[in-house]
């Protein structure tokens, strides 16, 4: 089986590499360079995507954490990617039981009151259920039989095409191994639930003064490698609210995610919009921890760093910023990098409040890093790549809110303390 599956998976490669070929060919007509990079990017990103969608759960979940990459792939690529959806069939119920006594040494019947069979979600790597145990409402995930397996099996063909690709010239500039076995370590943390236990566990420490945002409690003893069992939290998502002024809602969701950043050094690394929920007073629920990243210490004088540059430093500081804090392959031209970084930090400074958006800022800032093959550290991409997505989020509840005022009244006071405690020591 595991052998017709990999000549399966080579053929839906082989399939998908021809109608890429061909895509190629057809851009050979197209003048206009900058047409012609974005017609090419959106090619990359759809002949991708429709390739996951038929290679199954592990690619689909791969090209899942690849879309967050803002950093590594163009905005039209990225747009592409996005559009996959890890709604699979759900497996039946004689191997959620099968499972649930393997891992808790009980039957299903035994470790609670009542279990719905049909699940409320099945995707890639887990399903969930409602339950309930002594008149709790519970939300329980349970992990698709040998998805761990299925994993490691799948990213034999995965390493195979990325070390292919490091034998083209300009490909291997990109690290492509580097940048899959970090995606591969993404997915496989997410087939150990005991790790998103952890982290759910640490950010409700992390939050526990805070009454308006919920992280759903754990039933540690029905909890496991495969099996997740919590308190069920139910609510609206953000893009089902009625209208009406939602500014109180987008301060807290910004709070939240800045608090992740510089307060704690714990960000959940996917709260995307449809990892939290709306609950009534403007509280929120927030889910689906499995992936989470530790942030260094010295992650926000790096930031704050960046942020000075942008606001207030030349193109030569921006650029003395990204030699000394970023990544780079030999022989990049720091001389004209620096020229275009000039037209940019130029071109947003000389918009008003209400037309600077960081989204598009950082955007441009990534396709400026990936044009001279300049790598901004993972964790700060995982900063960047989530104000991106806070911002968004927030707009749609207030369109009238401003990003970065947020985050300087955030990071303001944390610096200031951070100063005293410096001068105090010395």
């Amino acid at each position: 089986m595991g052998v017709f599956r990999f000549f399966a998976q080579l053929a839906i490669c082989s399939w998908y590499g021809l109608r890429y070929l061909a895509g190629r060919i057809r851009l050979i007509f197209v003048r206009d360079p900058e047409a012609k990079r974005a017609r090419l990017a959106h090619l990359r990103g759809r002949t991708a995507r429709l390739a996951m969608t038929r290679l199954g759960a592990t690619f689909i979940k791969l090209g899942q954490v690849m879309s967050t990459r803002r950093d590594i792939f163009e905005p039209e690529m990225i747009a592409e990617l996005r559009q996959l959806q890890d709604e699979l069939p759900a497996f039946g119920e004689a191997a959620v039981r099968a499972i649930v006594r393997e891992e808790l040494d009980q039957e299903l019947d035994e470790a609670f009151d009542s279990f719905d069979p049909v699940p409320i979600a099945a995707a890639s790597v887990a399903q969930v259920h409602r339950a309930t145990l002594g008149g709790r409402e519970l939300a329980v995930k349970i992990l698709r039989p040998d998805v761990r397996a299925n994993v490691m099996r799948d990213a034999v063909l995965l390493r195979a095409g990325a070390r292919m690709g490091s034998w083209h010239p300009k490909l291997k500039l990109s690290d492509p191994v580097g940048h899959l076995e970090h995606f591969i370590q993404g997915i496989l943390d997410q087939t150990d639930l005991r790790l998103e236990a952890e982290n759910n566990r640490q950010f409700r420490e992390n939050f526990a003064e805070l009454e308006w945002i919920v992280f759903p409690e754990l039933v540690d003893e029905l909890c496991s490698e495969r099996v997740l069992t919590m308190d069920y939290i139910p609510g609206e998502k953000v893009d089902e609210l009625p209208e009406g002024d939602h500014s109180l809602l987008a301060d807290r969701l910004a709070h939240c995610f800045l608090k992740m950043c510089f307060e704690d050094g714990f960000l959940h690394a996917d709260l995307h919009p449809g990892n939290f929920s709306v609950l009534p007073d403007s509280h929120v629920g927030v889910y689906d921890l499995g992936l989470a990243k530790r942030l260094p210490d010295d992650l926000l004088e790096e930031f704050i760093d960046f942020s000075k540059c942008m606001a207030m430093g030349t193109a030569a500081d921006m650029t003395e910023h990204m030699q000394r804090f970023h990544t780079y392959m030999d022989g990049v031209d720091w001389e004209t990098m620096e020229k275009d970084m000039a037209s940019l930090v130029g071109k947003f400074r000389g918009q008003t409040k209400g037309e600077l958006e960081m989204g598009a800022m950082f955007d441009e800032m990534f396709a400026l890093g990936r044009k001279y093959r300049v790598r901004p550290r993972t964790e700060l991409t995982l900063i960047l790549v989530g104000m991106i997505t806070a911002e968004g989020v927030g707009k749609m509840l207030d369109p009238d809110v401003d990003t970065f005022a947020q985050v300087a009244q955030f990071i303001t006071p944390i610096v200031a303390q951070r100063a005293m405690a410096r001068a105090s020591a010395s």
